[in-house]
């Protein structure tokens, strides 16, 4: 008994602690909320919009199981209305002087990039503390997250207010994470998981005889390797900055030269970039702040995409067949999953 109560009260008293039992605690409010979706449809709360979306996601799921071979166990069979419009708010945090993320250790999934936050008043003191310390940070609001098929994750309704092109791409997304998740990286496993979601929702619409869907789910994939482009020379733009000064003595000298180097990248990005993407809104890149965490964050979904892509094509431009290739190079390399790929294809050109 006595041990019992040391471990009680080191749950209470821990920060980490506190954070995991909050967290354990919105996941058990979102799986006692659940209704599974294929006995909803006398559901009178459901409007007929609402359903057609939740049809959309019964099938996507089933097409990324049988199809894509992923692992859907029963996640997105059920749905779950929370209280709130927002699930969750993400933060980042970044260095000012150094492209390097602050990371946050986690039981499985490692080191990772990010730090999800229900409480929004405890996110927004956590990003505060950051700045005063001096780093970058970015808080953004994430709609749906997986456990990696620990549970039966449901679809949320904060997510069910999207249209349907996001919610296919959403689904399969996640359910790649399902099948294969490295632990500590983070960049490698989301931007696989966003070419998974986004090559995956293209082929779920040709086959679902919904061509215009299809093209749409192409030109997005297609605007945000444009942007991945972007956030690619600009990062090597940033650390050039940063190599040719090094030292403490510098750090200064290093947040005024990148500084300039964001001011030139925004005007670009706004005047040049936006007027040639097809489903990216400008007034979003306009509202855009750039600094290493938005940089840094990025980076974790846009990390070197074309390299599936190129996958893909000598995959005989096989959703599944790519799939498979690249979860076996990565395991073969679970240090540098990137560097298996690109090895993989110096030996394929």
């Amino acid at each position: 008994m006595a041990w019992a109560g040391v471990v009680f009260l080191f749950l209470l008293i821990t920060p980490f602690s506190r954070y995991i039992l909050r967290a354990a605690w919105e996941e058990a409010s979102i799986l006692k909320r659940r209704k599974y979706i294929a006995m909803m449809g006398a559901d009178k709360s459901v409007t007929p919009a609402q359903h057609a979306k939740l049809q959309v996601v019964l099938a996507a799921r089933t097409y990324a199981d049988s199809v894509l071979g992923l692992d859907a166990g029963k996640s997105f069979t059920m749905f779950s209305q929370l209280s709130r419009d927002t699930l969750v708010l993400v933060l980042s945090a970044a260095h000012q002087d150094k492209l390097e993320f602050h990371r946050w250790w986690f039981p499985i999934v490692g080191r990772v990039p990010y730090k999800g936050y229900f409480n929004f008043a405890e996110a927004q003191r956590e990003k505060a503390r950051f700045e005063k310390d001096g780093f970058d940070t970015e808080l953004r609001p994430a709609s749906a997250f997986s456990t990696l098929g620990w549970f039966n994750d449901p679809l949320l309704s904060t997510t069910l207010r999207a249209d349907s092109l996001y919610l296919a791409n959403t689904v399969i997304h996640e359910l790649t994470h399902n099948e294969f998740y490295a632990s500590g990286q983070a960049e490698f496993n989301e931007s696989f998981a966003n070419f998974v979601g986004a090559r995956g929702a293209a082929e779920f619409f040709r086959v679902r005889g919904s061509p215009q869907a299809a093209v749409e789910s192409d030109a997005r994939w297609s605007d945000e390797k444009v942007l991945a482009g972007f956030w690619r020379e600009l990062y090597a733009d940033i650390d050039s900055v940063f190599k040719a000064h090094p030292g403490d003595s510098a750090r200064h000298t290093r947040i005024v030269l990148r500084d300039s180097v964001y001011r030139a990248a925004k005007t670009y990005l706004v005047y040049r970039l936006a007027p040639a993407l097809r489903t990216t809104s400008p007034r979003y890149l306009e509202r855009l702040r750039l600094d290493n965490a938005t940089l840094m964050a990025a980076r974790i979904y846009q990390t070197d995409i074309a390299l599936f892509d190129s996958v893909f094509v000598r995959e005989g431009s096989d959703v599944r067949r790519t799939i498979e290739r690249v979860i076996a190079l990565a395991k073969s390399e679970p240090k540098q999953p990137f560097e298996a790929v690109r090895t993989w294809l110096r030996a394929r050109p």
